[in-house]
């Protein structure tokens, strides 16, 4: 696990969400903006962070501090089973319900009743994968 989130893995997280019409181009027609960090259940910080203007990943590396708009947690196991085999919708709505996904900072509720969010949302899980299979 320590592989995912590292400044590496973060950076080739940022060019993968970049090129994904799906996340760069949907959220920049909703101009979202946001700091969103990633990490495990129970570590006092994330690991990981993407600063994210108007839909685009501008920076992406290591947790320093930055208030987050979004801060996503997981169990080590989860990370690694969504890493290798993406969830849909369904699946992070179980995890959340259950406690294995948690969401420290954001508004969870509210962006899946929201279309526009909630593709994007599964959709950069999906991406994710794609950097951990390479």
């Amino acid at each position: 696990m320590s592989e995912y989130f590292s400044s590496r893995w973060m950076t080739a997280y940022r060019d993968a969400w970049n090129a994904e019409p799906e996340l760069a181009e949907l959220l920049s027609g909703v101009g979202f903006d946001a700091v969103i960090g990633y990490g495990v259940l129970g570590e006092p910080h994330p690991r990981g962070v993407l600063h994210v203007e108007n839909g685009r990943v501008i920076s992406a590396g290591p947790y320093e501090g930055e208030e987050l708009a979004w801060d996503l947690r997981a169990s080590e196991a989860t990370w690694q089973s969504w890493l290798s085999n993406p969830p849909g919708m369904m699946q992070i709505g179980a995890a959340y319900t259950n406690g294995k996904f948690q969401i420290l900072a954001g508004d969870y509720i509210s962006m899946i009743k929201d279309s526009r969010m909630a593709r994007p949302f599964v959709k950069s899980f999906e991406t994710m994968a794609k950097i951990s299979s390479n």
